[in-house]
């Protein structure tokens, strides 16, 4: 989703002389991100905000840009700050020098910052323990560029909106505004300031404090579009799942757990078209912050899909939300075609550069749409009521249908992708920056370019859609499987090259029908679909667990042996941890819990070098380089797939699968017992709990609901 990476070039990798200091994407890296979807904070580990994307956004608008903290000119020592949740962060720093009569600090403020849908609240408190009356002015300094997100992502922020009075009924009365193109913010404090300066922005305030007291000051910002929000924020308390609680020997897996949960909680969004007698609003994940906080079709589906062990509200709420915007006219400039999936959704028009934009609504992704089938299946079999289901049938066969039609169109009878626009993503699968798709010696891929993993998608699609209109008495199961026998044969032609270590699929197949030779992490997602047999499986799981793919952190997305792998590329030697976890959920599947446990193991090394909130991703150093992954510096973090990944492995680790049409739950622990003893409750299958124990003996305790069987193997 790089599109910093696809606007500088879609046709072949960027050159140092297109790049200028002002078209550099901003880095995230030491951020600290404070999450209430749409809404979101970016400061500095110290709590300013100032420069770069620092800001307080709404709705793809940066709301502010600047919001400092100075004390005259007293120095402020930072001494602690971070995180408490995903939506409340705390700083702390030291007034240097200020009433100290010994070595000790004396006088201390803590600012303390809470984010929620359209509103941000900076609270700061100054306490004097030290033995002397001190006095001085606390100044806090506000600004803003009112510059959308792509702007902000490029590098291309415009120049700051001055700040304007403007007076108020209520706490704070007067206090500043800024507006422009339908977008307001406004910024009031309680107790109001001794002094007011604007265009300057700057709120003053006298504080003297006796030995002993404390004094604290309140701001408030909100933002606010004039046509509403595209998505609002999801209801608090009305989230679509089960909260487990997970404790085992390995407490970073807790952690890992407890902090995915609690950023996915954050990225709920609800889609404004619910339709009345759906029993509530439904709800999706945006993809993440800072860069993709909207409608993302494949991360929303992803994510969604993860998460199916704490409900199947969140997957038939993304389902819907995308089934009404289910392509329905071929649209060029939009890339919509009957039966699609979209990409995104935006505001407007994102406009990178003459050769980049993408418009409010764009369809241009090869995945989604075999990903719906595949989601709305699984959902089905966890237990997603059958009159859910039937509603969606019909998008299914549209579905269907474009995969059909879509394959057709190509000589080989794959599914490929081509920007037809000229001013889209040159790559439209989920490896979509422009030079993500190479050859072994790096060369870059000519489109239309026939991904190994879509082809994946594509047969798993089928056979599950063919499952459904099986199940639920609609025509046209037994063409779709041998739709999906005839792409796994054409397949298994087509797609297998050999170097010295053996046989493996490339990565893609370019315009000519030649096979795209480059070793990448896309063969974990071949793993378990059915696409494969067991020889091709266990050829897969040998390369996956190879030193130049397992970085020790997780799975680099290209080999460390290939020409152009790089540490630091968006898709050529990254670490995606989500791409690592299907990785791990196809090796269960496909029979090699073994070569899963090592790459979840790698994995959650990785979660507690980010506090627990793994990023969308990081550098492919490896675990070689150091006992901490180094990071991405422009990764969105909490990301929604990301986050949903420890869901995932944890499932992977239990053997945790459902067929509730079946009347089964399977608990069969694959790599669980590396985090034995294990007790996790608060998992939810056909709409009710279930707990699993997993004993230091290795002996399963599951309470399952009422009409279910629980298999063990």
């Amino acid at each position: 989703m790089d599109t910093t990476v696809k606007a500088l070039d879609t046709n072949g990798p960027a050159t140092a002389a297109t790049l200028v200091a002002t078209d550099l994407q901003p880095f995230l890296h030491d951020a600290v991100v404070t999450l209430y979807a749409p809404s979101f904070v970016i400061s500095r580990p110290d709590g300013q905000l100032g420069g770069g994307a620092d800001g307080f956004y709404h709705g793809d608008s940066r709301a502010l840009s600047h919001l400092t903290v100075t004390a005259g000119s007293i120095a402020l020592a930072p001494v602690v700050g971070g995180l408490r949740g995903a939506d409340r962060a705390d700083f702390r720093a030291i007034l240097r020098g200020l009433g100290e009569v010994t070595p000790d600090p004396a006088v201390a403020l803590n600012r303390r910052r809470t984010v929620a849908s359209g509103r941000l609240e900076e609270s700061f408190e100054v306490t004097n323990a030290g033995t002397q009356r001190v006095g001085f002015r606390l100044t806090v300094t506000a600004g803003t560029d009112l510059a959308p997100m792509e702007r902000v992502k490029t590098g291309h922020a415009p120049d700051p909106v001055p700040a304007r009075e403007e007076g108020g009924a209520g706490p704070g009365g007067s206090g500043l505004a800024w507006s422009r193109d339908g977008f307001a913010v406004r910024l009031v404090s309680e107790p109001a300031p001794d002094a007011l300066e604007a265009p300057e922005g700057r709120l003053s305030f006298d504080v003297e404090l006796a030995p002993g007291a404390s004094w604290t000051a309140t701001l408030r910002c909100t933002a606010a579009h004039a046509d509403g929000d595209q998505f609002p924020a999801a209801p608090a308390d009305a989230v679509p799942w089960r909260t487990p609680a997970l404790r085992s020997a390995d407490r970073r897996f807790d952690q890992w757990l407890d902090q995915s949960v609690a950023d996915a909680d954050r990225l709920r969004l609800v889609d404004p078209r619910t339709a009345e007698g759906t029993g509530g609003v439904d709800q999706f994940l945006a993809a993440g912050a800072p860069w993709f906080l909207t409608l993302f079709g494949r991360d929303s589906l992803w994510a969604a899909r993860m998460l199916l062990p704490l409900g199947t509200e969140l997957a038939a709420g993304t389902l819907r939300t995308l089934a009404r915007r289910q392509g329905a006219v071929a649209d060029p400039d939009t890339e919509e075609q009957p039966g699609k999936i979209l990409h995104e959704v935006r505001r407007s028009t994102q406009n990178f550069n003459e050769a980049f934009a993408v418009p409010p609504v764009y369809y241009g992704t090869v995945d989604a749409t075999p990903l719906w089938i595949t989601l709305l299946h699984d959902s089905w079999r966890w237990g997603l009521a059958p009159e859910q289901v039937e509603q969606l049938l019909p998008h299914t066969e549209s579905a269907l249908a474009w995969i059909r039609d879509q394959a057709a169109e190509a000589d080989d009878g794959f599914l490929r992708y081509v920007d037809r626009t000229g001013r889209g993503l040159a790559n439209q699968g989920w490896k979509d920056s422009g030079d993500a798709i190479r050859h072994r010696d790096g060369r870059l891929a000519d489109p239309p370019i026939a991904l190994c993993e879509v082809q994946a998608y594509a047969y798993e699609a089928a056979r599950g859609g063919a499952a459904l209109l099986r199940a639920f008495g609609r025509p046209g199961a037994d063409v779709w499987e041998e739709w999906a026998e005839g792409l796994a044969t054409r397949f298994r032609k087509r797609f297998w090259v050999e170097d010295a270590r053996g046989a493996y699929p490339a990565v893609a197949l370019d315009r000519d029908g030649r096979p795209v030779d480059s070793v990448t992490s896309g063969f974990g997602h071949l793993l378990g679909t059915g696409l494969l047999n067991q020889e091709e499986s266990a050829a897969l799981a040998a390369r996956l667990t190879g030193p130049d793919l397992d970085s020790g952190h997780g799975l680099r997305t290209l080999s460390s042996d290939s020409v152009g792998f790089n540490p630091y590329g968006y898709h050529i030697g990254s670490i995606w941890p989500h791409d690592t976890a299907i990785a791990v959920h196809g090796l269960v599947r496909a029979g090699f819990p073994d070569a899963a446990a090592s790459l979840a193991a790698g994995l959650l090394t990785a979660s507690a070098g980010f506090a627990g909130r793994l990023p969308e991703l990081f550098a492919g150093h490896g675990a070689e380089a150091g006992p901490r992954p180094a990071p991405y510096p422009a990764s969105c973090r909490p990301q929604a797939w990301a986050a949903a990944s420890s869901v995932l492995v944890l499932r992977s680790a239990l053997g945790l699968d459902a067929d509730v049409p079946g009347g089964t739950v399977t608990v069969a622990p694959a790599f669980a017992g590396a985090y034995a003893p294990l007790t996790v409750t608060g998992l939810q299958v056909g709409g009710a709990q279930l707990d699993i124990a997993l004993a230091a003996d290795g002996t399963v305790n599951t309470t399952a609901p009422e009409g279910l069987t629980v298999v063990s193997a």
